[in-house]
């Protein structure tokens, strides 16, 4: 007796693909931005760092690794060489000393705040393409997404 294989179900296409779809966005925000940190010989990842302790102030590397959306073992190792180049500084927590807090350094902030007006511009080019309304909801849609459970 022979068991047939049911038919494959027919995909999206790539364009209409969620997936697809997202990294296609992502690059077309992220090209413009690689340029700007190549530039400054800093990777995407050190920037959301760097970004992410300007906006939380002196925090925990877990809270780190939530918001710039990296996995603990490559923080701590990213943190190593960021702590190397002046950008960042680490110390044991004073009330519990199995914790480390990281937070920004006078280096790193010039490292913001002399390029910020490149990124700003990279957004406020999607902005005036996009409108504000639009980019709203893109954004409260993509929140939106975060939350769902598969």
């Amino acid at each position: 007796m022979t068991v047939e294989n049911p038919p494959l179900q027919r995909t999206r296409e790539t364009s209409r693909a969620l997936p697809i779809a997202l990294l296609r966005a992502r690059e077309t925000v992220m090209s413009p931005i690689r340029d700007m940190l190549h530039d400054l010989n800093l990777t995407e990842q050190k920037w959301r760092i760097l970004r992410t302790l300007e906006e939380c102030g002196r925090v925990e590397q877990s809270t780190i690794a939530k918001e710039a959306c990296l996995l603990l073992p490559s923080l701590t190792r990213i943190l190593r060489t960021m702590e190397a180049d002046g950008q960042i500084a680490r110390a044991a927590d004073l009330t519990d000393k199995r914790r480390t807090l990281v937070e920004i350094t006078e280096t790193g902030r010039a490292i913001l705040r002399d390029n910020i007006h490149v990124s700003n511009g990279i957004y406020q080019s999607i902005q005036s393409q996009m409108g504000q309304e639009k980019l709203d909801t893109l954004l409260d849609l993509l929140q939106e997404l975060q939350q769902v459970r598969v």
